[in-house]
């Protein structure tokens, strides 16, 4: 559909407002390969990157994981190899834990070698991951609405169904597992939604789900806590970057096209990183939560 020169204009001027309030620390423009998922693991102080490398579910073999600085430098740029289509990231005493497609591995971060991994053949699409403060680690499916956990070397369905929506976005706080939904209305040919999803939590206790926003919204990626009680999340279909605090309310505070993926934040330090599988950046904002 080709637009008008006037709204296209105004598109354009839209998206570089967004951008114009959270100034750019670095970017990463080379040798980038559908990134994924950024994850800074603070006993390393470093952040490993997820690449996808082609399709999200092909078995390829192409995706590989890299490591960078707090600065943008890629200090390896195939640090973990041999991977499908890596997705989320997250580590727990020294490992760092990725999702592959219905395989979960494990990595030395001290020296990027493969320590073990578990295939769940009954899994669809295995996309976030998240650990909580026992090691527990918990993967989402979104192809079947279900979320593992890996507790103790075993691999179980810590819950599944229709109210999940769909997860792809996890985060461990406390005894809350943090859901980001995917939408109702699951087409498994083209991953499109009757519903946006919302975002939530699961109660690890009694596996209750309660709302944090109560209407759809959006096709929801990355989860991360911005310090203050809130939360920063993605919209990879409209490329977004919202906020999200503790009684719902969502504002909307960056807007790409299409690929905005799983970010990373650092509250410290006030740093937003987002890598765009679309346009295979990774950019570090300054981003400070809206009051």
């Amino acid at each position: 559909m080709k637009l008008p020169l006037s709204l296209l204009c105004l598109t354009i001027l839209t998206q570089s407002l967004f951008s114009a309030e959270y100034p750019v620390r670095w970017q990463v423009t080379e040798g980038l390969s559908n990134p994924e998922s950024s994850y800074y693991d603070a006993e390393s102080g470093y952040i490993f990157l997820s690449h996808v490398n082609g399709a999200g579910k092909d078995k390829d073999g192409n995706g590989y994981v890299s490591k960078v600085s707090l600065r943008g430098k890629v200090v390896k740029q195939h640090w973990v190899t041999g991977l499908n289509a890596p997705k989320g990231l997250r580590s727990h005493d020294g490992v760092l834990w990725i999702s592959d497609i219905d395989t979960v591995i494990a990595v030395s971060i001290d020296n990027g070698e493969e320590i073990t991994r578990y295939e769940i053949k009954d899994a669809g699409f295995l996309n976030d991951l998240a650990a909580d403060e026992r090691g527990n680690i918990y993967v989402s499916d979104m192809l079947n609405s279900r979320v593992y956990q890996i507790n103790d070397d075993k691999v179980s369905v810590f819950a599944e169904g229709e109210y999940l929506e769909h997860p792809n976005g996890l985060l461990a706080v406390g005894n809350r597992l943090y859901c980001g939904g995917w939408g109702t209305g699951f087409n498994s040919a083209d991953f499109t939604t009757k519903e946006l999803g919302r975002f939530f939590y699961i109660d690890m206790d009694t596996k209750e789900k309660h709302l944090v926003t109560s209407e759809p919204t959006g096709h929801l990626d990355g989860i991360e806590i911005d310090g203050k009680g809130g939360f920063f999340l993605t919209d990879w279909v409209a490329g977004t970057v919202m906020h999200i605090c503790a009684r719902g309310e969502v504002t909307e505070i960056m807007k790409y096209e299409k690929g905005s993926a799983d970010l990373a934040y650092l509250p410290r330090k006030k740093l937003l990183i987002l890598p765009h599988m679309k346009d295979n950046t990774l950019t570090a904002f300054r981003v400070t939560p809206p009051r």
